[in-house]
């Protein structure tokens, strides 16, 4: 009977104490705040870069992936796919389906801050990756 009692005691304070604490929440990253006497940039596009910026090949697990980003003004006008994977039909069919999405997220967002698309997980990183670095060479 005092087993039964320990147990139950026990159990019950294991889950008060974990429905006491508090669900993490992620907190949104800092705001650059400008020094005294400059201006910060008219758009978050970045610079008034106008050309077409190779991406690094980004070797997934699945083939590498490569993109060019075109920018007029500092504005990203065009994402080009360079590489996909595609060693079988299943791979190429996964980067037809995925990177029409990926580019069109990339031109919404005008970076390369978006989502990955369910089932192309490799591929939308890959792609995400070397966006970023077409967008670093062009000062976006």
């Amino acid at each position: 009977m005092r087993r039964a009692v320990l147990a139950t005691v026990s159990t019950v304070a294991g889950v008060v104490l974990l429905l006491a604490l508090k669900p993490h929440r992620a907190t949104p990253p800092p705001v650059a705040v400008p020094p005294p006497g400059r201006t910060p940039p008219a758009h978050s596009g970045g610079g008034s870069r106008t050309g077409t910026f190779t991406g690094q090949v980004i070797d997934t697990r699945y083939g590498p992936v490569q993109v060019a980003a075109t920018l007029r003004q500092g504005r990203l006008t065009a994402v080009k796919v360079l590489q996909t994977p595609s060693d079988n039909g299943r791979d190429q069919e996964i980067a037809d389906y995925a990177v029409p999405r990926l580019t069109q997220e990339a031109l919404g967002a005008q970076s390369a801050r978006i989502d990955a698309v369910s089932g192309a997980s490799y591929t939308s990183e890959g792609y995400i990756r070397s966006l970023q670095s077409a967008l670093d060479q062009a000062g976006a």
